[in-house]
């Protein structure tokens, strides 16, 4: 499965009921981006850079947090509470059903103009502009959070340039860091026993601190 994923994307449902052997060697994949099988007499080494897209519900049990780390993005999959909402996702749900493929036809212009803004912003990446009033305001926000290591603001920078890039915009701008710091800092939050706010409400609150 390694060997697959190289130069592609690895994802794992259920990542955090892992057994510790599979996570070690996730670990070690992840670190050194190659794989070493030795057993019996085999010796084989290969190349294992991916992307690593995990799934998994918190209250089944926690993903240790040295492979945590690892995920450079997280978001908190929930249940629309609006009505409307709900109704327009049955309905959608409904009409593939009943024909899928007019369903598709119907939204492929749509996906179509998502694909060009997408490759359109790929190619502009590397002209985004990041000022170093928006560096110390990446480091800010991870220090306020007590996010361990750099993976946090370099993680936040490269969310919020693509942002950037996807929205046409020539320099990354707060609005951008606001937009993306729950996705990116979210599970690199310390541990508050007394605070039993969700993780994506405590990124928000501090960010509202750090750029008041």
């Amino acid at each position: 499965l390694l060997a697959k994923a190289n130069r592609g994307y690895l994802y794992i449902d259920e990542v955090n009921l892992l057994e510790d052997h599979l996570v070690d060697l996730l670990l070690d994949v992840a670190q050194s981006g190659e794989n070493v099988i030795e057993r019996e007499g085999l010796s084989i080494r290969h190349d294992a850079r991916f992307v690593l897209v995990g799934s998994g519900n918190p209250e089944e049990g926690e993903l240790r947090p040295q492979l945590l780390d690892r995920f450079g993005l997280s978001v908190e999959v929930r249940s629309p509470n609006d009505i409307e909402e709900r109704v327009e996702v049955i309905r959608r749900r409904a009409a593939f059903d009943t024909n899928p493929d007019a369903f598709v036809d119907k939204w492929a212009i749509e996906d179509s103009k998502i694909r060009d803004t997408i490759l359109t912003a790929r190619d502009a990446l590397k002209t985004i502009d990041a000022p170093d009033d928006t560096l110390r305001d990446c480091a800010g926000l991870c220090v306020a959070i007590g996010s361990d290591g750099l993976r946090g603001e370099l993680t936040l920078l490269r969310a919020a340039r693509a942002l950037a890039a996807y929205k046409s915009s020539p320099v990354v701008t707060r609005d951008h860091l606001r937009s993306v710091a729950s996705m990116a800092l979210s599970h690199r939050l310390r541990r508050d026993p007394l605070d039993d706010a969700g993780s994506s409400t405590r990124v928000d609150r501090t960010v509202e601190e750090v750029f008041a």
